[in-house]
């Protein structure tokens, strides 16, 4: 008859239990697949679908004691790292939501928004369309896969009970104003081109103050913004695939992968 004591059954818990808490944690806050429009029983499928893949080739797991406090620990550990993983992708996004949202205040677009069906909250059709731009190169160039792969990884760099939680919390904090500073370089051509126009009406009321403005300022704004903008496009490759270079190889770095 087989026996098993308590130790080898938690050590075959932990093998599975733990390394799903990581995967779940970046599949329901990671770009694309953790927004609103992909259900959560479909993460959740998926997440034990990785984990049951990569499982295998994992290093051994620590002994695993649901219920004691230690195993809370180690359970609370992976979500936080997983998370992690998850929000310093959807840093890259953000800059270009934030390029999004600066261009419609230029162009006078503020007020054109909608319903981001991704998050849920209101924001920019400018800022919206460039969300959905990058959610496209973001799977056509397979960065879901790069992900994957630095997760499965970080198994062994950074392994379950020694991962350096609060050291992560830092590297998130200290990223935050490259969101901002990527997200005005996106937009830059724009902003100037906007700028001029700006200065060259200051100047039109300048010299005829019975000049009106507003009605002829506001609709010649708004189609030039949108021009420069669409020539701009043209563009946006190279910019993504040098902001993408830099999140995934910041993501490396969190999870100390070469």
């Amino acid at each position: 008859m087989l026996e098993l004591t308590a130790a080898q059954i938690g050590t075959w818990v932990a093998t599975f239990i733990l390394p799903l808490f990581r995967v779940t944690a970046v599949l329901m806050t990671m770009p694309v697949f953790g927004t609103r429009m992909l259900p959560a029983r479909i993460r959740l499928y998926a997440a034990l679908a990785i984990t049951v893949v990569i499982v295998p080739g994992l290093p051994p797991m620590p002994e695993f004691e649901p219920l004691s406090l230690r195993g809370v620990l180690l359970c609370a550990e992976q979500i936080i790292v997983g998370a992690l993983f998850g929000f310093s992708l959807q840093m890259l996004f953000q800059a270009f939501v934030i390029a999004g949202q600066i261009v419609a205040i230029q162009m006078g677009m503020a007020m054109a928004s909608m319903i981001d069906p991704a998050n849920g909250v209101n924001v920019a059709v400018v800022g919206q369309f460039l969300t959905m731009l990058v959610s496209v190169l973001f799977l056509l160039m397979n960065g879901h896969l790069v992900v994957i792969e630095v997760l499965t990884e970080s198994f062994t760099t950074l392994p379950i009970g020694n991962a350096l939680v609060v050291e992560h919390f830092w590297d998130i904090a200290g990223r935050l104003g490259w969101v901002l500073g990527a997200g005005v370089v996106l937009i830059l051509p724009v902003i100037t081109a906007l700028l001029v126009v700006n200065i060259a009406f200051g100047v039109m009321t300048r010299a005829a103050p019975q000049l009106n403005i507003f009605s002829i300022g506001f609709p010649l704004t708004l189609v030039l913004g949108l021009g420069v903008f669409w020539v701009g496009l043209a563009d946006i490759l190279s910019h993504y695939q040098q902001l993408a270079s830099e999140a995934l190889q910041w993501l490396r770095e969190l999870a100390r992968v070469r």
